[in-house]
This record gives structure tokens, sequence and C-alpha cells, in this order.
């Protein structure tokens, strides 16, 4: 049969080359039918390529090159299909291997012990795990954390590492079983494609052959592994705060699902420092920290490299302030109607719905109405148009020990009390573990941010580009306030409204607020619609 020829394919509108990043399998190895054999990197993300047919591989472009959309990149020849696959593969594998010296020399540096079973395995016995294109502007990520340890063995899908980007985190599963070996150290950060790890597929054999013959040293390590990162495997943030602490996740106990280390867990485990003098002698550092704060006078510094999220934060917000004309206006409200009618129902709204009844679902639903009525608020600019949206995707800022993070509630116009109350509590928990995904933080209309939960009387938040206004909660304080000619003593809440004066004109900025202080003052209007 003739060999079947395997081109660049489209792989975007605008892409019209790309690069080789990897091969995955080598020249004159078998693949089979839909089998990913190399990375193609585009100047906008890394796609696989992947066997249009089953045979024997022959490459015609090596890692690195250059090729432009269409050109041959390998052949398959189909004529090595069937019971042959496994005698020519031994043979490619040897007449390759002066071309492809790294990566037998890899093999056998990994395995030496077992020179038979690298030749009746050559291909698939050391698995490189890269960096996976994890959105569509993003080029790089740094690693969080490791959940295993460099020499542990591995399941497939088991989740071995975190990544944080410049907009979220991400786990990271192995895509292999075998022996974990890793490259990128915790904070090193890669680019899109980059090696992070290997796995030794081949090694998982030997290890669990090993019980057999030395079944001590394999059931302590086993034993060891399951506690220290299966039954007490630990969240990103948990494990940041016990680090800060200079805590063994081994000694504090997980409240999670299968024992996993929650950030409350992390907290609470505080009173433990005092046992850290016995690691102490094994970690010349850990008895330095002690010894700084126990001298009174001692003016200490530190430095901390800035998390991926955190330079972000820094560079958007830097812009909206240079490229908006940004203006914030203020008032107050009277929250006594809404605390009354939460106090009169909370308890029964808890008990319907499984959810407690908080003060954010009735500002996220004033907000919803008074965009209908000022539409120009749920705009942006794009270029020299002025874009509205008829639907009203509202951001929620949610503070995290990482770095402040907006997930968004889709069509909260739609939802009800008990709906958007739901999500809002999903929305923080996973912003809270580190777990929020790109499509929860994209797409907001229009934000909402709440500094009075930290104690702020007054602030001019800072606009969530590209969109054109973000309203500011305050704290909640009793002051003195004339009704109806008296002065009486209310809980009153001041509400900034910051606003690109480029879209929004002060009369409309003015009459929204204006607008969500009615519905809050009587929120009867928000269940009639008026």
């Amino acid at each position: 049969m003739a060999e079947i020829e395997i081109k660049v394919p489209p792989v975007g509108e605008s892409i019209t080359e790309v690069t080789i990043g990897n091969w995955f399998k080598n020249d004159g190895d078998f693949v089979k039918l839909d089998e990913v054999i190399c990375g193609l990197d585009s100047d906008k993300a890394t796609f696989e390529l992947t066997a249009e047919s089953e045979g024997v591989l022959h490459i015609k472009a090596q890692e690195g090159d250059t090729l432009n959309i269409g050109e041959l990149i390998a052949t398959i020849d189909p004529s090595g299909n069937g019971s042959a696959p496994a005698a020519p593969a031994p043979a490619a594998a040897q007449a390759a291997a002066p071309v492809a010296a790294p990566a037998p020399e890899k093999a056998e540096e990994k395995t030496p012990a077992a020179p038979a079973e690298a030749v009746s395995a050559p291909a698939g016995k050391i698995y490189e795990m890269k960096v996976p294109a994890v959105g569509e502007s993003i080029t790089e990520v740094t690693i969080a954390s490791w959940s295993k340890k460099d020499g542990d063995q591995v399941e497939l899908d088991e989740i071995i590492c975190e990544l944080e980007s410049d907009k979220a985190t991400f786990e990271l599963p192995s895509e292999a079983a075998g022996t974990l070996r890793i490259v990128g150290q915790e904070g090193d950060t890669l680019s899109i494609g980059a090696v992070i790890c290997t796995i030794e597929v081949g090694a998982g054999s030997p290890a669990s052959a090993a019980p057999a013959s030395t079944p001590a040293a394999p059931a302590a390590n086993g034993a060891e592994a399951d506690k220290g990162y299966t039954e007490k495997h630990t969240s990103p943030v948990a494990a940041k705060i016990l680090a800060e602490k200079g805590i063994d996740p081994k000694d504090v106990n997980g409240s999670g699902s299968g024992g996993k280390i929650m950030k409350d867990d992390a907290l609470k485990a505080g009173a433990k420092p005092a046992a850290a003098p016995a690691p102490a002698a094994a970690k010349p550092t850990a008895p330095s920290a002690p010894a700084k704060v126990a001298v009174p006078g001692e003016r200490g510094q530190r430095r901390e490299k800035m998390s991926s999220l955190r330079k972000t934060i820094a560079r958007r917000l830097v812009a909206v302030k240079n490229e908006t004309a940004m203006l914030t206006t203020f008032n107050e409200v009277d929250m006594k109607p809404v605390m009354d009618l939460r106090n009169k129902f909370k308890d029964k709204f808890k008990e319907k719905h499984e959810v407690g009844l908080g003060f954010m679902s009735f500002f996220v639903k004033a907000v919803t109405v008074a965009l209908k009525d000022f539409p120009v608020v749920n705009a942006y600019i794009d270029g020299e148009e002025l874009v509205y949206n008829d639907y009203a995707d509202i951001s929620i800022a949610v503070s995290t020990p990482r770095g402040l993070v907006v997930p968004v509630i889709r069509n909260a116009e739609d939802l009800s009390f008990s709906a958007i109350e739901k999500e809002i509590v999903r929305l923080a928990v996973r912003a809270r573990d580190g777990k929020l995904g790109l499509d929860e933080m994209s797409g907001g209309t229009f934000t909402i941010t709440n500094g009075g939960t930290f104690g702020s009387m007054l602030s001019t938040p800072i606009i969530n580009a590209p969109q054109s206004a973000i309203m500011g909660m305050h704290n909640i304080v009793e002051r003195a306030v004339v009704v109806n000619g008296e002065i009486v003593i209310r809980p009153i809440m001041y509400l900034a409204l910051s606003y690109d004066h480029r879209t929004i004109d002060g009369k409309d900025s003015v009459s929204f607020l204006v607008r969500v202080k009615q519905l809050l003052e009587d929120p009867m209007r928000l269940l009639l619609d008026m």
C-alpha cells in the first residue's frame, strides 16, 4: 500500500505556519489511528497532531522546524499494521538510535538495571509531560505546588501539581501511570509546551514486582506516600498557610473529602508551631525564624516573587487608570428595610432553599433592575463603537490569599434570590480553593465589590476593564439621619459607583445609583418589578 502523507493541518484563521514543538514518537515507531504523534506550536496556542492511519511512522521534519500550513510533516506506511508491529519496532528504534541519541540515553539512565526490558519496550518508556495550552491568551504558567514528590508512583489522571497563570489556577493530571520525575520546581515559570516532568511508564512494573522480594521497604514507602499525599492532600491555600507557619501537613487533620486539608484546617493549626523544633535539626533554616522574632530591636526584610496573578492585577489596574476617564459618584442607603426583611424570612429561607439569605443577593437584583433602566451603564467601548449588553453578567470581586479574582454570575437578571445566593457560595468556595476556571471569570458586564466585609467606610473602586462601571459596597454603620423631620438612628451604607466618563454621562451614573438606592430602601419594588 502507498504511504499516507501527513501534512500540517489548518489550525486557525490567521495562522499561516507552525513550529514542531516535540515528537511523541520516534522515526520507525508503529503508531495507531488517532494516536498523538507530535505537538505543533503556533504564535497563539499549541496543538496536537494525530496519526491519520495505523502503520510505521516516517518523520520528515524535525523538532524546531517551522512549516507552512499544508507542508509535509510525516508519512505513515500502512503495510506495517497487523501482526508486524512487535518485530519492526525494536529494529526501527535501533536503526534510528544514532539520529535520536538523547531519547535512548535517557531511557538507559533511568532504567540501568533492566537492559532487556529496554529492548522489548523502547517506545513509551519515558513519557514527557508538557505544559498544556490553558487559554487563548496565556503564554506561560507558574508551578504553584507539587502534590507528588520526585520518584513517587502516580496513576493515570491523578493530580500531580497545580499551575498558576495570570488569570486562574489549574490542576495538572498525570497522563500516564508510572514513576514521576520532576523537571520544573515550585515557583518556576514555564512557557506553554515546555517539559514540566517525565513519567517512567515502564518503571511501574518493577515497582509492582518488587514487593515479592523486598516487601518491607515498598510497604513503608507506600504507607508514607498514602499518609502524606493521599489522606493528607492539601488545598493550595492551606498548603501556603502551613508553609508559612512551618507546619508539616502530615500533622494536620483534614476536614475535606478524603481527608483533604482545607483553609480552615490550616488556620486552626496555628497552635502547633511548638512541635517544629523536632524537624528543625534537619532543616537549618527552621530555627532561624523563631530566633529572629525573639530579637526585639531587629528590622528585618524579606522579598517574595510576585505571582503571575498579582503581576496581571497590577498591570491591568494601571492600564485602566491610564486608559479610561474614570470618575466616582457616591450615595448612601438606609439598610433597615432590607435588614428587617432578611431577619423576618432568613430562617424559613434557609430551611426551604438550603442556603443563607445574605445582603449580596439584594444588591445583585437591584443592580440588574437598574441596568435595564440605564443600559449605557451595562455597555462598553470596542474601538469606535459602543456595545450594549441586553443581559446582566454580574462579576463579584472575591479576595483570596493569591489575589483578587472576579467570578461571574451569568444572566443574573433571570435568577431568583435563592439561585443567586447558591451561585455566590459556589463561586466563592471555588475561588478560595483556587479552582476557578477561565470561563467562570470572563465575560462580566458589571462588577460589584464589597469592601465593607473588611471594615471599609468609603472607597473609589477601579473599573474592571473592559466594563464601564463598578459599584462598591461598604460597611453598615448606625448613623443619625433625618426621617420625616425627626432625627433617628439608622443602619447606613455608603455606595460608590466608579464609571468611565467616555461611555457614561454624569446624569446616567447618578441616576443609576439613585435607582439602586430606591430599590434597596423599598425592597418590595424588586418583587413587584416597580
